[in-house]
């Protein structure tokens, strides 16, 4: 305990008798001293009321003396020697006070208040007086002293107080609670006169809407519009001040709508709207076009909403000018305007206005050209181009105006780093329609040479083509060739062209060309294309030399299937024995495929594939194998396709880099392992029938098993089926072969 540590607990134990919270509060609560409470005196006679009041001004005059300047110290002791009946003694102290601070607001009230409670109005009269002459800024003692003086009946006083008031330019309260107290009485042309003088010291738009509003609710409609149209031209023409005036448009234009006069009030809101910019009149558009929508025709309410959005897309642009899905429907929606206005059979200049309020929108649009040199901020922008040409062009036809349009948006792009084929090309077909042949080849050409592409060749060679101009055709298609050797859809639409022009030779030739090239972007389309012309021909000896090419270019699977397949599909009779053939027979005659060739060919492919080791390749010839065999084979044909599917297992390997056994599924053909592992093969394929039979509930006997299973029905399944398949019997089959198996994966 000496050295300020907390004493040591001995016993831990808990107390035998347990105390409540609820009973310490109890008792703190019994324990609490009572409040002092100052006795009660009584007064007896008024030596004892003397002495009463002797002592408590001995307290007020020390504690005053002690806080000079407390204010409520003060209030206290004339408050108590109001309360005595002493008012001389109580206005002694009130003045002794205003020495001290003589512009407490409080002090005054107080004071006021204390010859009020004492009828001594004169004296409140006289208080007043001195206070707003020595504080004539503070509105309330202001408002006191009036309402004093209509208290007391005294109306022409409390007029006087606000003529005093006034001459201090107080708030727009104080005009407003004279104009309220004139119109108690009912002296409406004094409130008049007096909002006269209010708008000269502060002529401002809501003290103008209140005069106007005041004429109007007493039925002075003339003086009404005077005082509006007084407003209007206090505030003259100037852009700002007409945009600070709307207030005064706006319930200048409500008044003539609920007087019925309407066609004020469009005068009204049009003289408005045509001094102010779009973006600072929204609030003043939304209240006309309710008043369109009440009051006004189809046209005038169109023409409000029109105004309307137009503010709506300046806001919007004035946010971001590069935002060019904006300027598309502003220029949408100015067009729509125009063409609205020519139905409705507006006089010229009206439609002439209606044009440069579309030019200057497209004018605006492509003046906000995109930052960098990257071709995608320009996909967008290129459009506003396009759309002006075709505007003018369609619209206005102003064709020349057109044409310097394309050839401005031709200069401004970078050609050197990316270009707009679709620019280039709709030139060209402006001045074709124009019927200037000569300046739309110069134009391509043009385009060609500073930045060839293959939009710009496609679009070249088909308007050519439009205009049957073959040889300009073939020639471009050369060109276009040169450019780029390795598109295999240029090669083949150059061979259709022949095609279509009956040139066959000449489509062999670009044929052979385009196979011939040793890089190619999709050589398979190309010798696809080929093919197929030599097919339409009926060159059958063509098209199997063709597939030999293709399969020691490629050997792929598809290929073979596809050599397969056209061996026993049906062609066209060759052209020239066609030629030979009545004329007036429509339908051309077929020449039947032969299902031994195309054995041949799967065999081939098998084999092939066989030798180059690719199973899931192998298995999804089988299965095209198989369902040739169903249409035109026999039952031995599809039983021997049957036999050639493989066998799915599981096999065992030992994983280099955990070095744990891994379980894999492979699939285990006929003819590989008969020719590597016969007496395994004989052993897996046993147990692969005996999984089937247990599977189908059948029973085999054991001479099935031991030669060779033939009554086995082997699933007949692609890659992804074989797959699902060893999930069900690959536990069984590899039970039985699982020595084997393991053996020969590790």
């Amino acid at each position: 305990m000496q050295d300020g540590r907390a004493p040591r607990i001995k016993n831990r134990a808990p107390a035998a008798i347990q105390v409540t919270a609820e009973q310490l509060l109890r008792d703190a609560q019994e324990r609490q001293e009572s409040q002092f409470r100052a006795p009660k005196q009584r007064v007896e006679d008024f030596e004892e009321l003397h002495e009463y009041r002797g002592r408590k001004r001995e307290e007020f005059e020390k504690r005053i003396r002690q806080t000079r300047g407390s204010i409520k110290e003060w209030l206290q002791y004339a408050n108590w020697e109001a309360s005595q009946g002493e008012y001389a003694r109580s206005r002694s102290v009130f003045e002794r006070a205003l020495d001290v601070d003589p512009r407490s607001i409080q002090l005054w009230l107080s004071y006021t208040e204390m010859e009020l409670k004492g009828r001594n109005v004169q004296h409140s009269r006289n208080l007043f007086d001195r206070a707003v002459t020595l504080l004539p800024r503070v509105d309330q003692l202001w408002y006191k002293y009036v309402y004093l003086e209509e208290l007391l009946q005294n109306v022409p006083g409390a007029r006087q107080v606000f003529e005093r008031w006034m001459q201090w330019e107080p708030d727009d309260k104080a005009w407003q609670a004279y104009i309220k107290m004139e119109q108690r009485y009912n002296e409406l042309d004094r409130a008049s006169a007096i909002y006269e003088r209010w708008v000269a010291i502060r002529p401002e738009p809501r003290v103008w809407v209140k005069w106007g509003k005041f004429e109007e609710e007493r039925g002075k409609l003339d003086k009404a519009r005077e005082v509006f149209q007084t407003a209007l031209g206090f505030f003259g023409d100037d852009e700002e001040q007409i945009e600070k005036a709307q207030a005064v448009f706006s319930a200048f234009a409500k008044m003539e709508t609920r007087l019925k006069e309407y066609e004020r009030a469009r005068v009204i809101y049009k003289f408005a709207l045509s001094k102010l910019p779009r973006t600072k009149s929204a609030s003043l558009y939304t209240a006309y076009t309710k008043f369109e929508k009440q009051h006004g025709t189809r046209s005038t309410l169109e023409n409000t909403v029109l105004g309307k959005r137009r503010i709506q897309y300046e806001d919007e642009l004035s946010q971001d000018g590069r935002n060019y899905d904006v300027w598309f429907d502003y220029a949408r929606l100015e067009e729509g305007a125009l063409k609205d206005l020519r139905e409705e059979g507006v006089s010229t200049e009206d439609e002439e206005q209606a044009i440069g309020r579309v030019r200057e929108v497209y004018e605006r649009a492509v003046a906000q050209v995109p930052p960098g040199g990257e071709k995608r901020h320009w996909r967008r922008y290129i459009f506003l181009w396009l759309y002006y040409a075709l505007f003018e062009e369609i619209e206005t036809k102003d064709f020349e105006r057109a044409r310097q349009i394309y050839q401005t948006a031709i200069q401004l792009v970078p050609h050197k780093r990316f270009t707009f084929a679709k620019l280039w090309i709709q030139f060209a077909r402006f001045e074709l329609r124009r019927l200037d042949l000569p300046a739309a080849r110069k134009i391509m050409g043009t385009a060609i040479g500073m930045c060839p592409k293959e939009a710009l060749f496609k679009g070249y060679i088909q308007l050519e083509f439009d205009l049957r101009e073959f040889d300009r055709v073939r020639k471009l298609y050369e060109k276009y060739l040169e450019f780029d050797p390795t598109n295999s859809a240029a090669w083949i639409k150059y061979a259709e062209l022949e095609t279509q022009l009956e040139d066959f030779s000449r489509t062999r030739g670009i044929f052979e060309l385009g196979v011939a090239q040793p890089q190619l972007s999709m050589p398979e389309i190309l010798w696809k294309g080929y093919i197929d012309f030599e097919t339409e021909e009926g060159e059958r000896e063509r098209v199997r030399a063709l597939y030999e090419r293709l399969i020691n270019l490629s050997g792929h699977v598809k290929v073979w299937i596809s050599y397969a397949l056209f061996e026993v599909e049906a062609i066209p009779l060759p052209r020239s024995e066609r030629e030979e053939e009545d004329e007036e027979e429509e339908e051309v005659k077929m020449v039947e495929g032969d299902a031994d060739r195309a054995r041949q060919v799967f065999q081939r492919g098998y084999d092939d594939l066989k030798g180059k080791g690719l199973k899931s390749e192998r298995v999804a010839l089988l299965e095209v194998w198989k369902s040739f065999e169903e249409k035109n084979g026999t039952a031995d044909d599809i039983t021997k396709v049957q036999g050639m599917f493989p066998i799915v297992s599981k096999k065992r390997r030992v994983d280099e880099e955990t070095g744990q056994v891994v379980e894999d599924w492979d699939m285990v053909f006929a003819d590989d392992e008969r020719e590597a592992h016969p007496t395994t093969f004989k052993f897996l394929q046993m147990a692969h029938a005996w999984s089937q039979a247990k599977k189908s509930g059948q029973t085999v006997p054991p001479s099935a098993l031991l030669s060779g299973v033939p009554q086995a029905q082997r699933p007949s399944t692609s890659p992804e089926k074989v797959s699902a398949a060893a999930h069900d019997d690959g536990d069984d089959a590899s039970s039985v072969a699982s020595s084997n198996a393991q053996e020969k994966a590790i």
